[in-house]
Formats: structure tokens, sequence, C-alpha cells
């Protein structure tokens, strides 16, 4: 639903509701005489005409491409922003109109985003709030730049701008986002008329997305209108629940197997300081592989590419033979990997059986591509692990041998 606010004139969010596709979107129009709600209408209108006319192409499969899901949704929102483009070209008294736009699609188990602007994407998992879009604005753009800080971006005249959006130019980049979607799930897309509020009281809003999801639209645009109303307000709520009894066991099992997962992953300090989106994006890039007792995973002197992390179960790591260490679930091996092709150090095996989060090289080197920031973070980790292997090294040396034959570099 939207609503006007209690200080706007006219309203110029506009909402998507299409559960027959599976696709939702808001959208805040921007440009003020009436061009923002052209703009926003505009933006919907062909969205949803685009995926209707390839809806049978990405849902054809049992498992949806990810890939080919996202490269329609981004095509969609392409078009939109080629279209309002040109109206505020051709028509008098909308030049630099446009829209803000964040879509969400749900396709087997699977949730896809596209999203421009400042609306926003928020998943309640487990009466946990998380944000799963990024604003594209001038705010936020130096925060994660680190040109400013938190208070000095929220103080500048320019905090609010808008840094991308649908329509402003003839085209536009497009944030793009898959994620698994269970059973409890529940979805908020939102424009910023409830989202500044939200974002000082995100119990308000995980509490009111327990409520059945018309109830929980009308409390969320109350909400955002007692606490001042300042803008336009759109709002679409989604649950996720189980198609039928029968799936229940099975959508259970899921979902802990991907509670598990993303807690191994947020359990190593190398991923420690990722947020829920960053999470989702690198653990896209893992295979999950499940490894009998005995069965060895990499081997002393081998070149591999790849880096592990324990999900559950217990391993061994010896070096020519002789035990070094033990590591269960929330460990992790074989960083370097990601960085050099240098024989492994050592052999580890399983001593249970084993379920590993595994990631190749390359994607990793593609995960870094699309957000570079995970990379930056990654980094920073390694380097503090290495410090502190560093001044063990040293310790040890000191400890023992002195000559520069037994310098704990000449083993590396």
């Amino acid at each position: 639903m939207t609503h006007t606010g209690r200080k706007r004139g006219h309203n110029e969010d506009v909402v998507l509701s299409a559960p027959d596709l599976g696709l939702f979107a808001v959208c805040d129009g921007m440009g003020g005489h009436h061009a923002g709600d052209v703009a926003a209408q505009t933006t919907v209108k062909i969205i949803e005409t685009a995926i209707r006319r390839q809806h049978g192409q990405i849902t054809a499969a049992s498992q949806p491409d990810p890939g080919r899901v996202l490269s329609v949704m981004r095509g969609a929102v392409e078009e939109a922003s080629q279209e309002v483009y040109r109206l505020a070209r051709t028509t008098g008294g909308r030049h630099g109109m446009g829209s803000t736009c964040t879509v969400l699609m749900i396709i087997g188990g699977k949730g896809f985003m596209a999203h421009v602007g400042d609306s926003r994407l928020y998943l309640s998992r487990d009466r946990r709030l998380y944000q799963l879009s990024d604003d594209h604005t001038y705010m936020h753009e130096a925060i994660r730049m680190g040109m400013m800080t938190p208070e000095q971006a929220r103080n500048s005249k320019h905090a609010n701008v808008v840094t991308r959006g649908v329509g402003v130019a003839q085209s536009v980049c497009v944030d793009t986002l898959t994620f698994d979607v269970v059973a409890g799930d529940r979805f908020l897309l939102c424009s910023d008329g409830l989202h500044r509020y939200g974002e000082k009281q995100p119990v308000t809003l995980v509490n009111t997305l327990e409520l059945q999801p018309a109830a929980a639209g009308t409390q969320l645009v109350d909400f955002a209108n007692t606490n001042g109303g300042e803008d336009n307000i759109g709002v679409v709520v989604v649950h996720a629940d189980v198609p039928d009894a029968k799936a229940a066991p099975l959508e259970q099992r899921r979902r802990l197997d991907l509670n598990e997962n993303l807690g191994a992953l947020g359990h190593v300090a190398l991923f420690a300081d990722l947020s829920m989106k960053q999470m989702v994006n690198a653990l896209n890039g893992f295979e999950v592989v499940d490894y009998q007792a005995g069965h060895v995973i990499i081997r002393e002197g081998e070149t591999s590419e790849s880096l592990f992390i324990v999900v559950s179960g217990e391993l061994e790591v010896t070096r020519e033979g002789k035990p070094l260490a033990r590591l269960a679930a929330g460990s992790h091996f074989g960083e370097m990997a990601v960085l050099s092709r240098r024989p492994r150090s050592a052999t580890v095996t399983a001593r249970t059986q084993v379920r590993l989060l595994v990631q190749e090289r390359q994607s990793f080197i593609d995960l870094v591509q699309r957000d570079p920031s995970i990379g930056l973070k990654f980094m920073w980790q390694l380097s503090h692990s290495l410090s502190i292997r560093l001044d063990d090294a040293y310790a040890l040396g000191s400890a023992g041998d002195q000559s520069p034959q037994k310098s704990p570099f000449a083993h590396r």
C-alpha cells in the first residue's frame, strides 16, 4: 500500500504486488509537479510487463538459473530507465524526473533483488532484521568510500541526495543479489517515507512484520505518519510459507542447513566484518560438500586453489605424518590458496563425516570484483591473522636456537 503522508500534496510512491509472478516492487518518484509519479508508474508498468513476458523462460527449469533471472530483472529495470529518460526529454515540465526502484522476485526457494536508489529491501529472519539493499545516496556513498564519517555525512546538506535513479540517465547501474528464501522469512520493501523512521526503531519493524501482511502494511503506514509523515510512504510486505504440510519437514531441514552454513561462515575471522548482504554474496560462491571419515581433503605437497570452511564434523591436520592440529566446526584452512598457487604445507583428513564449504580461487576473485569492499575486509583480517602468526614464530625462535638457519622465515 501507499500513502501520501502528512506533509506532501500528492503521492509519488508506486508499489507492485504480483504474487502469480512472485514479483514485488516499490518505486519512489522524483521530480515533483506530478513528474515523479509518472516516472514511478512507468517504471512499475514496464518492469511487470517485461517480467511477465519472460516469466515462462526463467521458470521452465526445476531450479532457476540465478544468472538468467538476474539478467531478466536487470534488463527490465534498464528498459524502464530508457523509457522514463525518453519521456523526460520529450514531455514538457518533466525534465530530470526519475524514480528509485527496489524489486524482489521469489522463485523456487530463491530470492532475487534488483535495486536502484534509496528505497529498501529488508529481510526479517528469526526475528532479526537485515537490510539487503544499499542506499544510493550521497551520505551512504561518502561513508562507504571513507570520504566522511557517518556523523559528517548525516550533517551534510547533500546527505539525502540520490546518486542513482531510474530515468535520470538513459542507462542505469542496477544492484543485484541472489539469496535463499526459507519458510518464516518476512520481507519488507519500502520507500524512505518509512525507513527514515524504521531504521531508528528496528524492533518495531520486526514485531510488525510478524502480523499478517495486510495488517502489517497498515500498521507500518500508521507508524510512519505517527512519527512525522514527512514524505510519501510505499510499503510491500511479503511472507514466505511452505506450500503444504507434506513439504514442512523438508523445508525445516533446508532452513537448518542454511543457518548452519551462514553460521559457519560468520564464525570465520576472515569474513567476520561482512554485512548480511555481503555474507549472502560470499556464501553464493561456496559449494557445500560432504566427506566420509578417512577422506583426504588436501594432501601435503599438492597444488590446489580452494578455501575450506568446516560446517560440521572434525578433521586432522598432519605434516610428514605427524599430527599438528584438529579442526572443528567454524575452523577454516587453505586460505592462502586464494592468493597463491604454492604447494600445500600439510595434509588434512576427515576424522568423522564432515560437511565443508568450498570456494575455488576464481570464485573468490569474481566475488571481490563484484564487491571490492569484501576483498578489503578479507585482506584486512588475513593481514591481522598473518601478523599474529609471525609474532608466534618470532616468539618460538627467541625461545630456541637463534642462528640464521633457524629463522622462522626459512620454513615458510
